[in-house]
């Protein structure tokens, strides 16, 4: 017998879940039954496609055996089975390093944490929450000797030899104090009803029933063996034969959590292509939605027959998060990957289910705008994505992202900022690059607020991306505000005249500040500041070099930025009246650093600024 140690983080994954998850042990035998139907699910899968499996006899079920005398439980399964190899990678490490963030996020809150346990894929660990010994005893399908995995839950696991007559695994739990409320009959067929009765196999169990004894005039207990859930597809059944609770339950079993979702949305095509669609958004969006290695897609099945369960090809990736069921009557059972890319029958119900998807979730922003808002604060980010990737649904995605605005408190629809544009505004006006505070207080803002126009505040990571491409709202442009561009909507007709006379001291700054700008020149949007940035409209602004340059792209032009200088400020008309060339280049270089540092751009000479700011302040004291 070989005796090993269990892999760093299994001991602790083991110590909290055992130590935080008291108050719902009984998911447990749902984490169970869900690993034996879905090693039913491959071998199935392979007796169909895989030549090597084809002779593989395959009667696929369930089965619990219960024994009250000894307080053990015994869940078996006729499916694809464990070698050696597989028992010590699959039961002793973790190998997804997603799971390393699951156990920084155990908070100790038993509701909170058993949610957690199925979105990482360590649902097995959770028997030890009830058992204090467990025994799995597994054959590989298409191998003849079976192994034997025994481990007490604490420092680490052996593995020996056994003898199994089918392939497929045994689970042997011997329950602790905590686990023996379950060494009863009726309850463990209470939880399998709440938790698997839509497994597609059949379970049994076997356990001691009570029954009359007409003879004896007493309940006498009797060997029995029963089915104990429906084995049907859930999804398959009509809607109208389906209730509330149905779909919660197979929610649960498929998302491997305790929370209710939030949607969900059940269709069955019929026509040229004939597929069922059962699809969830999760009242939480997922701890790792945003990690490289997050393992989103969702479970596709061919005329019933598991074939995956991260089919990303179905939903494009701000889709992500959304959890569920395809089961289509057209694809191949042996579908792969690869074919999956190429196939126009995923094509076809990948377009369906993504406008089913975003017009569901329209119907439910205009009729239950509180459900609604719980959806936003979850996945307002990532729907944003779409904006960039999915151009020919961006006029839907439009209408569900909700934005920050200087004339709304919260979060606003864009629908709802076009119903308060002032009579002649020329478009939709946004500003981007930083957190929300430095944009609220942006001096690209001031003339805005004086003209009493609203603008959008987006300080979300993603949006300076974003809406660098988004030009339009159906017919109404969107505008940056931070664009040289934009200024010609708020032209007045004085302009041309301050312009002109703020000419010589433009042409001073311009040559003072020589190449570190592209121009110089007054400003119509700046209100209550001296000096702004603005780029032009073909180039990304200085945020979004930043940014370019810190994911790698070094290789980017130094593009210069246009100074705008407010000709009604204070200081530029002292400028403008001195003569003092000194002062002037001080004050050249101060009003391009405090609009870079306004803007959230680090200074490229931190000590000349000082040394600047510091000679002005000596000529005010």
């Amino acid at each position: 017998m070989a005796k090993r140690e269990f892999q760093t983080e299994v001991n602790q994954l083991l110590h909290l879940i055992v130590h935080s998850l008291y108050s719902h042990p009984e998911i447990f035998l749902r984490e169970l039954i869900s690993n034996a139907s879905d090693a039913l699910d491959k071998l199935r899968h392979l007796t169909l496609v895989d030549d090597a499996y084809k002779g593989v006899s395959f009667s696929p079920r369930i089965d619990l055996e219960l024994d009250e005398e000894k307080k053990t439980l015994t869940i078996a399964d006729t499916g694809i089975g464990m070698n050696e190899e597989e028992l010590v990678s699959n039961l002793g490490t973790i190998a997804r390093s997603g799971t390393k963030n699951f156990l920084s996020q155990l908070s100790g809150d038993a509701k909170k944490d058993s949610n957690l346990i199925g979105q990482f894929g360590v649902g097995f660990y959770s028997a030890f929450m009830v058992a204090d010994r467990v025994e799995v005893v597994s054959r590989k399908a298409s191998e003849a000797r079976a192994w034997r995995w025994t481990s007490d839950g604490k420092t680490g696991f052996e593995i020996e030899p056994a003898e199994r007559e089918f392939p497929g695994t045994t689970v042997l739990l011997h329950f602790n104090e905590e686990g023996q409320q379950y060494a009863n009959g009726w309850r463990l067929q209470e939880i399998v009803r709440k938790y698997s009765n839509h497994i597609a196999f059949p379970i049994f169990l076997t356990y001691d029933k009570s029954e009359w004894d007409e003879k004896e005039k007493k309940s006498l207990k009797k060997r029995a063996t029963e089915q104990v859930n429906a084995a049907s597809a859930l999804w398959r059944r009509p809607k109208n034969e389906l209730k509330d609770e149905d779909y919660k339950e197979l929610y649960k079993s498929i998302a491997g959590g305790w929370d209710d979702p939030l949607f969900w949305f059940h269709t069955k095509a019929e026509g040229n292509l004939e597929y069922t669609t059962l699809f969830y958004v999760p009242s939480k969006a997922p701890l790792d939605l945003y990690y490289a290695e997050y393992k989103g897609g969702v479970k596709l099945y061919v005329k019933r027959v598991f074939i995956m369960d991260d089919s990303k090809e179905f939903l494009p990736q701000y889709l992500r998060f959304i959890r569920g069921i395809i089961d289509s009557e057209d694809l191949p059972l042996n579908v792969s990957r690869e074919i999956l890319q190429q196939n126009k029958v995923v094509t076809s119900i990948r377009t369906a289910s993504v406008k089913k998807i975003l017009s569901e979730l329209k119907a439910i922003a205009e009729k239950q705008p509180e459900e609604y808002q719980k959806f936003i604060g979850e996945y307002n980010r990532v729907l944003k994505e779409g904006l960039y990737s999915d151009f020919g649904n961006r006029e839907a995605l439009l209408d569900l992202i909700r934005i920050k605005s200087t004339k709304a408190e919260g979060l606003t629809s864009l629908a709802e900022v076009k119903s308060r544009m002032k009579e002649g505004q020329k478009g939709i006006y946004y500003i981007t690059g930083g957190t929300e505070s430095l944009l609220r207080t942006s001096p690209l803002l001031e003339i805005y607020r004086r003209k009493d126009i609203e603008v959008l505040v987006l300080d979300d990571e993603v949006d300076e991306i974003v809406f660098a491409g988004v030009d339009k709202y159906g017919e109404i442009d969107l505008k940056p505000v931070n664009k040289a561009s934009t200024s010609e909507d708020l032209k007045d007709e004085a302009e041309p005249e301050k312009a002109e006379a703020l000419r010589p001291l433009l042409e001073k700054l311009k040559a003072t500040l020589g190449d570190r700008v592209k121009d110089v020149r007054a400003s119509v949007r700046l209100a209550d500041s001296p000096s702004c940035i603005v780029t032009d409209e073909e180039e990304p602004t200085m945020r979004m070099q930043q940014m370019m340059r810190a994911m790698g792209q070094k290789d980017i032009p130094a593009l210069k930025p246009t100074l705008e200088i407010n000709p009604d400020h204070e200081i530029v008309k002292k400028l403008l009246a001195r003569t003092d060339d000194e002062v002037t280049k001080d004050a050249a270089w101060l009003l391009l650093d405090q609009a870079l540092l306004m803007e959230g751009v680090p200074l490229e000479e931190p000590a000349a600024f000082v040394q600047r700011l510091n000679r002005m302040m000596s000529l005010s004291i």
